[in-house]
């Protein structure tokens, strides 16, 4: 990938976060509700709920709002929480790292039993277990994240009460985080005991986020290692002596993972907002649980922060999805 090309898409990264900003601005002022009245409570007089509504700039018109908004955006100003009275930067640092090591645990998880499922199932290609492969998948694709953190609560948490199922860390430890990344900090200050308590926190959350997105991954993985397996350059491969195992990982591996890398990288999106609902269901204190109650209290400011900083991870994902792939694939490396 040339530079030119990466600083284009840079660019054009521009328009999607303007185009999301706009909309979500413009929709949030036109949606039915009060979020000032909703702070208040029955209790305020109309002079109270005027005060905060020209203290939170409601009072002025939606264009003027919006100017309002895009200066202090530029200046790296979210503005304050109307329900938790809070700069919504500072809320949404504290709360960022929490869901960038969740989804990343699921991420690891999903393309490691991916490439397995893919695998086994490649190499059993034309018999009977190749069929368990299929159906495992076709059934774990089918089943949403949501459903699975409901059944595994359930399962792990209920019946067989062998696993945490609220928060993301035992509140018996005492840990004073100076960057909020539990996990990474932990293990860099020796830690150990609050490494393990996060780790265990995090699996259901995890183990719910991550069995969707392997089942997909596994599914196109699958069916991109047969394709190759019946190119001209394995049927070589065999002829020459090489066994079926280590044409798959030798030859047939590295040109299967371009396009299910570029689906991974699809999926991945989906897997951050995947978290809103996951996260609400394990009371795990990240960015998608309080989108939840940024919403329900109509928290206008705090939704907005949220929105963009979903859409830069978005684009981030995209671009680092098109960085490796790049990598796998050299010919791409010049466009």
């Amino acid at each position: 990938m040339s530079y030119p090309y990466l600083i284009n898409r840079l660019l054009l990264a521009l328009p999607t976060l303007a185009g999301a900003v706009t909309i979500t601005f413009i929709l949030l002022r036109v949606v039915p509700g009060d979020p000032i009245a909703m702070m208040t409570g029955p209790g305020a007089t109309e002079a109270d709920i005027a005060q905060l509504r020209a203290h939170y700039g409601l009072d002025q018109s939606i264009a003027h709002q919006f100017v309002i908004y895009l200066s202090q955006l530029i200046t790296g100003d979210l503005g304050t929480s109307i329900s938790l009275r809070q700069n919504v930067g500072e809320l949404i640092a504290g709360r960022l790292p929490v869901t960038i090591e969740l989804v990343v645990i699921a991420m690891l998880i999903a393309v490691g039993f991916a490439l397995i499922l893919a695998l086994k199932g490649t190499f059993w290609r034309g018999r009977w277990p190749e069929r368990l492969v299929d159906g495992f998948i076709g059934v774990t694709v089918a089943i949403p994240d949501f459903l699975w953190a409901l059944s595994l609560i359930l399962i792990l948490g209920v019946a067989i009460p062998i696993m945490p199922i609220f928060g993301r860390m035992d509140l018996t430890i005492s840990f004073d985080s100076w960057t909020n990344f539990y996990l990474t900090e932990s293990l860099l200050r020796g830690r150990f005991e609050v490494t393990r308590s996060v780790l265990y926190h995090m699996v259901l959350p995890a183990v719910s986020l991550a069995l969707p997105l392997m089942a997909i991954t596994a599914r196109v993985l699958k069916s991109c290692l047969n394709a190759e397996m019946n190119r001209e350059y394995v049927t070589l491969a065999r002829t020459q002596g090489f066994g079926r195992l280590k044409v798959i990982y030798s030859q047939a591996l590295r040109n299967a993972l371009v396009p299910a890398t570029a689906l991974s990288g699809v999926q991945f999106t989906f897997l951050i907002g995947g978290t809103v609902l996951v996260e609400r269901i394990f009371g795990y204190p990240g960015i998608g649980n309080m989108a939840i109650d940024a919403v329900i209290n109509r928290d206008l400011p705090l939704i907005q922060g949220l929105v963009l900083t979903f859409a830069i991870l978005f684009i981030l994902v995209n671009l680092l999805i098109d960085l490796f792939i790049t990598f796998l694939d050299p010919r791409l490396r010049h466009v």
